[in-house]
């Protein structure tokens, strides 16, 4: 995957970021959300990058940010709060750059409960959550056609916890038998997961 890595101004500061372009049409654009800031979580984490250079064979523009605080990305840590603004911000340069293409916004861990909270003030095509943070944060409901992607083994955020919170919703979830929280050795089998459910 080239990246593109550049800068925008968001509401704490600069913030770093990057972009995966298709090599071909852009069909959409990917907003791809890292884990959490204060346990070593940034855009270049495998899961992240992962998601990143599958959307961008799926014909997306794949954009990715370090959340304020995190790199060289200014500002602290503000319980996904703040981290919610950064992603609006990146949305909305992406916006400026190519334009009212659909959107797929996706996010790993605490990154996933920052794009259930995007998803309230961005219209997306498709939800994408892996390893969500059901048990740290309030993730509230999502969309029927969210895609939850989970380790049977997860061993931060328990698979148990993720039934529990989808299980009110009737929402299906995707397990990776053996896979814990960052999917080591399972990061192909993760690219074809959202490769088979985003391909449109």
């Amino acid at each position: 995957m080239t990246s593109q890595h550049f800068f925008i101004d968001g509401p704490a500061g600069r913030l770093e970021a990057a972009a995966a372009m298709p090599s071909g049409e852009c069909r959409g654009i990917a907003l791809v959300a890292h884990p959490h800031p204060l346990y070593g979580g940034t855009m270049d984490n495998k899961v992240v990058t992962t998601l990143a250079k599958t959307f961008s064979r799926l014909g997306l523009a794949a954009f990715r940010l370090n959340f304020r605080g995190v790199g060289q990305s200014a500002g602290e840590f503000d319980q996904g709060i703040g981290e919610t603004e950064d992603m609006l911000a990146l949305a909305g340069h992406a916006r400026r750059e190519l334009g009212n293409l659909p959107v797929t916004l996706a996010g790993f861990s605490f990154g996933g409960y920052v794009q259930t909270r995007v998803l309230e003030r961005v219209e997306a095509r498709q939800l994408v959550l892996v390893a969500p943070a059901v048990n740290h944060f309030k993730v509230g409901a999502v969309p029927a056609g969210t895609l939850v992607i989970h380790g049977e083994q997860d061993e931060v955020v328990p698979l148990a916890d993720v039934l529990d919170w989808a299980r009110p919703q009737n929402l299906p979830l995707t397990v990776v038998p053996g896979a814990g929280h960052f999917f080591h050795g399972q990061l192909n089998l993760l690219a074809r997961i959202v490769t088979d459910t985003c391909r449109c």
